[in-house]
């Protein structure tokens, strides 16, 4: 399913409605028992209401309230989930529709619904050459609406010019912060500022290392990321993360430029089969069904 991210923006569609639509269709139902045979943790306190059972009222809070509320309790589900957002300024591309990070804001909506319906515990972090935000991971629906609200922020953000990318250094913090084996899910351009390849691979390997199961969603304006697809007439090119401009006609480097934005793509596919990722070409100009399929299908693998 495609959207239209101009007509998104000017109806100010809620994503919680844009996430719920993207999933519709879509088979949700991987646990064999969803509901049943988990252990439970609390997991927040909710107000009572007259006519339920009174086995989870916390008296010790009525005693301190002189309010009835009842515990909630969280299931202890077979996946916990951990999405990594890049919100630097290159996801910012292309200026006006800010297509990249768009894109990958309503795939982990739809994402973090998905995993809700199936009652699985999600957790999103954004970042840039540091962590912005990061949640803790849960499966309640109270949860999940603070997860869109967080991305609903991220969307309507307007971030200082230059705010580069530190992917390496991140995903290690992530590694060491994740105690429990889970999915890690990371949408990125994989455009980093302060690391290398080597130092790339090194971070991914981290999580690898520690059994984490991992699916790498690189997200793209293929037509002209990839492809350099411009009108031939002279362009300034902006790098958004550092500033540097050039000014250039698109035919001056075009050759140049494909193969050595496709060599970088193949060592990153490469470099993910070597450890076991799974690596999925996002074109912000397609559909979201290879989100879902990448998800199911690793889903599927871990049941």
């Amino acid at each position: 399913m495609k959207l239209d991210l101009s007509r998104i923006r000017e109806e100010q569609l809620s994503l919680e409605f844009l996430a719920k639509k993207l999933v519709e269709g879509f088979i949700t139902g991987l646990h064999k028992s969803p509901y049943h045979g988990f252990s439970v943790e609390f997991a927040e306190h909710r107000l009572y209401n007259e006519g339920e059972s009174t086995r989870h009222i916390d008296w010790k809070v009525f005693a301190k309230t002189d309010r009835l509320y009842t515990k909630t309790y969280e299931e202890e589900t077979n996946l916990r989930c951990h999405i990594l957002i890049d919100a630097s300024s290159s996801m910012r591309y292309p200026n006006e529709s800010e297509g990249k990070l768009a894109f990958s804001v309503y795939a982990a909506a739809a994402l973090t619904w998905l995993l809700h319906r199936q009652r699985d515990a999600v957790a999103i972090t954004t970042f840039s050459d540091h962590i912005m935000d990061q949640t803790p991971v849960k499966s309640t629906l109270s949860h999940v609406r603070k997860l869109f609200l967080l991305l609903n922020e991220l969307l309507a953000s307007r971030p200082p010019n230059k705010q580069s990318t530190d992917i390496a250094s991140v995903v290690h913090e992530i590694a060491n912060t994740i105690h429990r084996r889970s999915l890690v899910v990371i949408f990125s351009d994989m455009f980093s500022s302060h690391s290398d390849d080597e130092e790339l691979f090194s971070a991914l390997q981290h999580l690898k290392h520690n059994l984490h199961e991992v699916i790498l969603f690189h997200v793209t304006d293929q037509s002209t990321e990839l492809e350099f697809d411009f009108v031939e007439r002279p362009h300034l090119f902006i790098d958004l993360e550092s500033g540097n401009k050039v000014r250039l006609q698109p035919s001056q480097i075009k050759n140049g430029y494909r193969q050595a934005a496709r060599n970088k793509l193949d060592t990153l596919k490469v470099k993910c089969g070597q450890l076991q990722i799974d690596f999925v070409e996002a074109d912000i100009r397609e559909d979201y069904n290879e989100i879902f399929n990448a998800y199911l299908i690793k889903r599927s693998k871990l049941n």
